[in-house]
C-alpha cells in the first residue's frame, strides 16, 4: 500500500507537447531547465551570478551563446530560397510569425501563384505547340527525333506548381513544427539553435539561377535555333527544378547540422552528473527531430517523386543522344547534351546524397554516442533512460521517405543509374538494328532487309556446323530455292 500512496512523479515533456506559442519572445523564456548546458558551462568557468534583487533573471544568465532567444532560425536560414520560389509562383504560404505559417486559398500569395501559373501555362502551351510541329516535320535518323523530344520533356516541370499547391498545407505544418522544435531545444540546452546556413542560402539564391539560365541558353544555341521568345519559359522551368533541389538541400543540411549539434550537446551534458530527467528530455528532443526528418519526406512526397522520375527521364534521353552521335565525332550539339546530362545528374545526386547524410546523422551518429556512454557512474534511473533512448533510436525510423514510395538516399541514386544503363543499352541496340539506306532505289532498300535476315540465318547455321545452303523440300516451287540461294551468303571456315 505504501507504493500505492507514493507521490506521483512530475510529468515529463512528451512528444506531442506544444511549447508556448506567442509572438512575444519573452513568452519563450518559461521552462528553461536548471541543468541546461549553458548554466553548466558558466559554473565550470567560475561564473559568479549577479545579486538577486527580487526580479526575474534574464536569459543572459542562462544562455551560453546568445543573450536572448532567437525564434524562427530555421525559416530565416532558408528564407532566400523560399522567396525566390514564391517569386516564380511556388510555395504560396503565408507566415505572420513563429508557428503561424498557413496555406489559405483566399490569400494574396495564392492568387499571385494562380495568375503566374496561368500565364506561364499559356506561354508553355505556345512553345510546346511549336515543338510538336517541329517533331512532326522531322525526317532524319532516330537519334535526332530523340533530341527533339528532349525539348518537349523539358516543359514537364510546370506540373510541379499545382503539386506544390496540394502539399502546401503539409509544408506550412513542417515550418510550424520547426518553430516548436527550436523552442524545445532552447528549453533543454539553454541556448538557441545555432544554424548558420543563411549565407549559403543567399549564395545559392544568386549563383544557381545565373548558372541555370546560362545552361539553358547554351543548350538552345548548340542544339536548336536560338529564339528568345521560346527560351524564356525554359529558363523559368529550369530555375524551378534547380531551386527546388537547392531548397531540399538546405532542409536536409539543417537536419544534419541540428542532429550533429544535438549529439555533441548531449555528449557534453553527460559529463555533468545530473538527474535522469536530463536524459529523458534529450530523448524527447531526439524524437521530435526524428519526426521532423520523416515529415520532410511526407510533406514533399509527390513533388520529389515527380522530380526523381523527371530527372531520370531527362538524363536517359540526353545521354542516349550523346552516345548515339559519338560515332560521328564530338559536334556542337553534343555540348548542349553534355551540359544537360551533367546538370541533371548533379541535381539528382545532391538530392539523394543530402537526404542520406541527414538520415545518417539523425540515427547512426546518435546511436554511436549512446553506445559509447559509460554507465558505471550513473544511477539506475539514468541507466534506464539511456537504455530507453537507445531503444527509441532503434524503433523510430529516421529515413526520409517519400510517402512510402521509396527512401531518398544514395541507394536511390544507384538504383536509378542502374536502371538508366539498362534502358540505354536497349535504346542503343534498337538504333543498331535499324537498317541504313545505302541503295539507290526502293527495291534495293527492301533487299537490304532480306539480306540482313538471311545473313543472320546462314551465320547461325554455319556456327551449328550445317552447310550454308538451306535445303528445300521437293514440293516447293522453283522460285523459292533460287531466292534462298541468291540471298544466302554464309561465312566459310
Amino acid at each position: 500500500m505504501a507504493s500505492y500512496y507514493r507521490r506521483k512523479k512530475p510529468d515529463m515533456v512528451f512528444l506531442n507537447a506544444k511549447p508556448i506559442n506567442s509572438g512575444n519572445a519573452q513568452a519563450y523564456l518559461h521552462g528553461v531547465r536548471k541543468y541546461s548546458i549553458g548554466l553548466a558551462e558558466r559554473l565550470d568557468s567560475d561564473y559568479i551570478p549577479p545579486p538577486n534583487d527580487g526580479k526575474r533573471s534574464s536569459v543572459s544568465t542562462i544562455a551560453s551563446n546568445n543573450p536572448d532567444f532567437t525564434p524562427s532560425i530555421f525559416y530565416r536560414n532558408i528564407a532566400p530560397v523560399n522567396w525566390f520560389l514564391r517569386i516564380i509562383g511556388v510555395l504560396p504560404i503565408v507566415r505572420r510569425g513563429p508557428s503561424r505559417a498557413k496555406f489559405a486559398l483566399n490569400s494574396a500569395a495564392f492568387i499571385y501563384s494562380v495568375v503566374f501559373f496561368m500565364l506561364l501555362a499559356f506561354y508553355v502551351g505556345y512553345v510546346a505547340n511549336n515543338r510538336i510541329h517541329a517533331v512532326r516535320s522531322l525526317s532524319g535518323p532516330f537519334e535526332e527525333a530523340v533530341i527533339a523530344y528532349l525539348f518537349l520533356v523539358n516543359i514537364l516541370p510546370i506540373i510541379v506548381i499545382p503539386i506544390l499547391w496540394w502539399e502546401a498545407r503539409k509544408i506550412a505544418r513542417l515550418f510550424n513544427d520547426w518553430d516548436d522544435f527550436e523552442v524545445l531545444y532552447y528549453q533543454i540546452s539553454g541556448h538557441s539553435l545555432p544554424l548558420n546556413l543563411r549565407q549559403k542560402a543567399v549564395y545559392i539564391a544568386i549563383v544557381l539561377p545565373i548558372l541555370s539560365i546560362l545552361s539553358v541558353v547554351i543548350t538552345h544555341i548548340t542544339m536548336s535555333d536560338l529564339n528568345l521568345n521560346q527560351v524564356v519559359p525554359y529558363c523559368i522551368l529550369d530555375n524551378l527544378t534547380a531551386m527546388l533541389g537547392a531548397w531540399w538541400f538546405l532542409i536536409c543540411e539543417a537536419i544534419s547540422t541540428t542532429a550533429y549539434l544535438l549529439a555533441e550537446r548531449f555528449q557534453k551534458a553527460l559529463k555533468h552528473i545530473g538527474p535522469a530527467a536530463m536524459v529523458a528530455d534529450y530523448r524527447v528532443l531526439w524524437l521530435r527531430l526524428s519526426k521532423l526528418t520523416r515529415d520532410t519526406g511526407n510533406a514533399l512526397c509527390y513533388t520529389f517523386v515527380f522530380m526523381s522520375l523527371y530527372l531520370f527521364f531527362i538524363i536517359t534521353l540526353s545521354i542516349y543522344g550523346l552516345m548515339s552521335q559519338l560515332s560521328e565525332g564530338f559536334g556542337i550539339k553534343d555540348i548542349g547534351l553534355t551540359i544537360t546530362a551533367l546538370w541533371n545528374i548533379g541535381l539528382l545526386f545532391y538530392i539523394c546524397d543530402e537526404a542520406h547524410y541527414a538520415s545518417v546523422n539523425v540515427r547512426t551518429n546518435f546511436q554511436k554516442k549512446l553506445l559509447m556512454v559509460e554507465l558505471n557512474w550513473m544511477n539506475s534511473d539514468a541507466q534506464t533512460e539511456i537504455n530507453m533512448f537507445l531503444r527509441a533510436t532503434e524503433m523510430n525510423p529516421s529515413n526520409i521517405n517519400c510517402g512510402g514510395f521509396f527512401d531518398v538516399n544514395r541507394t536511390l541514386f544507384k538504383g536509378l543509374l542502374t536502371t538508366m544503363v539498362t534502358y540505354l543499352v536497349v535504346l542503343l541496340q534498337f538504333q543498331i538494328s535499324i537498317p541504313t539506306d545505302k541503295g539507290d532505289g526502293d527495291g534495293n532498300s527492301n533487299m537490304t532487309v532480306v539480306d540482313l535476315l538471311m545473313d543472320s540465318l546462314s551465320n547461325d547455321m554455319t556456327l551449328l556446323g550445317a552447310p550454308s545452303t538451306v535445303a528445300t523440300p521437293s514440293t516447293t516451287t522453283t522460285a523459292v530455292p533460287s531466292t534462298v540461294s541468291r540471298s544466302g551468303r554464309g561465312r566459310k571456315g
